[in-house]
């Protein structure tokens, strides 16, 4: 016998309490908490990793403000690029095995490429080899880790629904999204203000700890019976991306969360040259800015399911992403005013901090951020709910190769430009045409839920 439907006054009070204790009660839960300390850790080492490796390159190894955007788009589109090439296979993968013996094999593997990343960084550090072995062993670990992250990204997501109520799956979103970019923000903390050596020595510390933790997470069993994996990447990727643009819902989610990527590949292409060549900052300062965007996107990852109430919808993200375009016109702006010139060499944080219009610029960076959380969270909460559980690490997979296309083309244009000597501040404007794109489809979105709605 079925339980008597709840009334509306009950149903409401319902979502109110079970929106303030589910993110809550996750935590507690080993159904989660191993899940989001894992791919917490993942991305922490990532972005320490990356961001020890460009400070070091921009700051230590070149001076030209040409060569150091290229380095910067060179090590982006590196990290992006086997998510074009491998996101097929990764995500028949994790629908057809085991979900979490997956994870524990690209855990394995993490600590593996993390020695050869500290190999080329020690060997840069120590003035040794440095264009012969040094850089191209590091970015051999990056284009290595992009590979692990390939493999790992589908499952992060595609996992909750197996292991969480419909209910708590924008929840659990939101805090995987929020906790990776708090991860971000530390390991680029990280990246910034520790020695070279502390560094090397981190990344492997936390590939092995990560590999521990990843043993707690519960056993994730295929929920298909179809077991053959296409190893052809062609034809693989292929029916990939036919799979999703034949759904509506994915196809307008995975199109505007692929314009989002785009943009934030632009923007962290830009970030430290910027830093370092229009406001004149050092590296911490470009460390500074980072946290602040990453800290923002955090933020937004959780108040959005605050404010949708639990519910997965498309409603308020087109506002979100325009809002994020006027933000970048102000961002611009004060990029655009900011004609001070430092006392010795590079603004210090303290000296960068006590300019006119520094607090306005972080600020507003943080509010840029905020938008974008806002705006991706339950576009992702589409990819692994509009379709079966069976089929959600391939939803996730096509979303991960065709952003991860649109971040290559976004990072390699604002390379390109850079090289080219376009100001680094008039490169910002690309992101607005983009905006406007991911405004479009979000409405779009929307649009189909008013007939559920109805």
């Amino acid at each position: 016998m079925r339980p008597r439907a709840m009334s509306g006054a009950s149903k409401g009070l319902h979502r109110h309490t079970n929106r303030m204790t589910t993110s809550t009660n996750l935590m507690r839960q080993r159904r989660f908490l191993p899940l989001f300390l894992t791919q917490l850790l993942n991305a922490l080492n990532d972005n320490l990793y990356k961001n020890a490796m460009v400070l070091f390159v921009v700051y230590q190894i070149y001076d030209s403000p040409e060569m150091e955007t290229l380095i910067s788009g060179v090590a982006t589109a590196l990290f992006v690029l086997p998510f074009v090439l491998f996101s097929a296979t990764s995500g028949q993968l994790a629908d057809m095995r085991d979900k979490t013996k997956i994870i524990r094999w690209i855990k394995f593997a993490e600590i593996i490429i993390m020695s050869i990343g500290a190999t080329g960084l020690l060997l840069a550090s120590r003035g040794l080899h440095i264009e012969t072995l040094a850089i191209p062993l590091m970015f051999v670990a990056l284009f290595a880790m992009g590979v692990h992250s390939t493999f790992f990204g589908p499952i992060k997501y595609a996992i909750l629904p197996q292991h969480l109520e419909k209910d708590e799956v924008l929840a659990g979103t939101g805090l995987v999204e929020a906790g990776t970019y708090v991860a971000i923000l530390v390991g680029m903390i990280l990246g910034g203000v520790m020695p070279i050596m502390a560094s090397i020595l981190s990344v492997i510390v936390i590939a092995l700890i990560g590999y521990m933790v990843c043993r707690w997470v519960p056993s994730a069993p295929p929920e298909t019976v179809e077991r053959k994996v296409d190893w052809n990447p062609v034809r693989a990727s292929r029916a990939l991306v036919a799979f999703t643009m034949g759904n509506p819902e994915l196809r307008y989610s995975v199109l505007a969360i692929s314009y989002f990527w785009a943009i934030a590949a632009i923007l962290s292409v830009q970030f430290i040259p910027l830093a370092k060549n229009v406001l004149l900052a050092d590296k911490q300062v470009a460390a500074v800015m980072l946290v602040a965007f990453s800290a923002g996107i955090a933020i937004g990852s959780v108040s959005i399911n605050a404010l949708l109430k639990g519910d997965i919808s498309a409603r308020y993200s087109a506002a979100s992403v325009l809002a994020l375009g006027a933000l970048l016109i102000v961002f611009y702006l004060l990029c655009r005013i900011w004609n001070l010139t430092p006392t010795g060499d590079l603004f210090t944080v303290g000296e960068f901090l006590s300019q006119p219009l520094a607090l306005l610029l972080l600020a507003d960076l943080v509010l840029i951020a905020v938008a974008g959380g806002m705006f991706v969270v339950p576009l992702y909460a589409f990819l692994t709910t509009k379709v079966e559980k069976s089929e959600a690490s391939r939803s996730v997979a096509a979303n991960n190769l065709i952003s991860s296309v649109f971040m290559v083309v976004g990072a390699g244009v604002a390379g390109v430009l850079g090289f080219f000597g376009i100001p680094l501040a008039e490169q910002l404007l690309l992101s607005l045409v983009l905006c406007l794109l991911s405004a479009s489809l979000a409405k779009k979105l929307h649009a189909l839920e008013a007939p559920r709605a109805a």
